[in-house]
């Protein structure tokens, strides 16, 4: 196999069939159905399971680099709605990240990207370091410079024991965000990186068993540090979430368009129609909803203050 260049941004359809009205068009169908969910504005990354860490190495950087085309040519079709979040060629076996080095100063100096995704265990064996560890200091350093937050969300899981699963990548999701929530909290990165915001999807696949105070829970102040997304959809999972993480690292997140089409018989609308869901949570204030909705995502993620 060889690369193919990226066809993004061509008036006539390149080697994917992607004309630039084709991408237009997709793009305000895109803000349309955000309009429809009463969301202003939306961080756009590569879609988790086709990050594809366990390809060819020789092959990732290109489609790396493909993947952030797209996104970059979305968020200049309408700019008002979109940021980019940036896709890194990271590979499971590499000594370190220092060869995504190059890619994440691209994407943030000349494509003005928000954020940039991480994966933790790109190559979905369980091969690749913890997040604690150094081989991710490359670009915890960068990004703290840059002064972007890191996603963290899962990718594919080769684990040949999903296979009975539908859908199982979603799995991969759950067990590397916990995973990565609880190596984040108990190693030293933002005793190394004090600057660092990580925000990990899905409110950080699994919740915690223990109180507090238990010594399973690291017992240290990362409320500057560590973040976690609104985007879980049943309604039990969503609230004992906020109560458990706290209002002030929580930030609202949505598939819109995603895996939240299920229709809540209830309401009729799909699962992903999470503004008036958490509009209605009675366990929390006004105030708190509006940090949820707008203060903590803008303080998180700098450039979202600037076209919110």
């Amino acid at each position: 196999n060889t690369p193919m260049a990226s066809p993004i941004g061509q008036e006539k359809a390149g080697p994917a069939g992607v004309t630039l009205e084709d991408f237009r068009a997709a793009a305000l169908g895109h803000a349309k159905y955000m309009d429809d969910r009463n969301i202003d504005v939306q961080i756009i990354g590569p879609r988790p399971f086709l990050m594809l860490g366990w390809m060819e190495p020789h092959l990732l950087p290109a489609w790396t680099r493909y993947v952030n085309d797209m996104i970059h040519q979305q968020c200049q079709l309408v700019p008002d709605r979109f940021l980019g979040a940036a896709m890194l060629p990271q590979l499971s076996d590499a000594p370190d990240l220092s060869d995504c080095l190059d890619e994440l100063n691209r994407c943030v100096t000349e494509l003005g990207f928000a954020a940039a995704y991480l994966s933790p265990d790109p190559g979905g064996r369980r091969t690749t370091p913890g997040m604690h560890e150094p081989y991710w200091y490359p670009v915890y350093a960068r990004a703290q410079e840059l002064g972007i937050p890191l996603i963290v969300h899962g990718t594919n899981s080769l684990d040949p024991r999903f296979r009975v699963v539908p859908h199982n990548y979603q799995l991969g999701f759950y067990t590397e965000q916990y995973l990565a929530g609880q190596f984040l909290s108990h190693g030293d990165v933002f005793e190394r990186f004090p600057e660092l915001k990580v925000i990990i999807c899905h409110c950080g696949g699994g919740l915690d068993r223990f109180i507090p105070t238990d010594h399973h829970i690291a017992q240290k102040d990362l409320s500057e540090n560590l973040f976690y997304d609104t985007c879980a959809y049943d309604l039990n999972f969503l609230e004992a979430a906020i109560k458990q993480r706290g209002v002030p690292r929580l930030l609202f997140g949505s598939e819109a368009p995603g895996s939240g089409r299920a229709v809540r018989p209830e309401t009729g609308r799909t699962s992903d129609d999470l503004v008036p869901i958490i509009g209605a949570f009675d366990f929390i204030t006004d105030d708190d909803k509006i940090k949820i909705f707008n203060e903590n995502p803008a303080r998180v993620v700098p450039a979202l203050a600037k076209i919110r």
